[in-house]
């Protein structure tokens, strides 16, 4: 499996993909399914939620 290409790559986080990282998280959508909307990895994500007390469920 090849490895995904991010071409956000090492950038800052914005205001606008914080919200929408907020929204997506409280309609209690996975982590995956929110990295992948926002272009991000899922270490990104979910190291900028921890850092900013997003919560995100985790998909059983």
């Amino acid at each position: 499996m090849a490895k995904e290409h991010f071409e956000r790559h090492k950038q800052p986080w914005r205001a606008d993909e914080a919200g929408m990282l907020r929204t997506l998280a409280a309609k209690g959508k996975g982590l995956r399914e929110i990295a992948k909307s926002l272009g991000r990895s899922e270490e990104s994500t979910r190291d900028f939620a921890k850092k900013n007390g997003i919560e995100i469920l985790k998909k059983r």
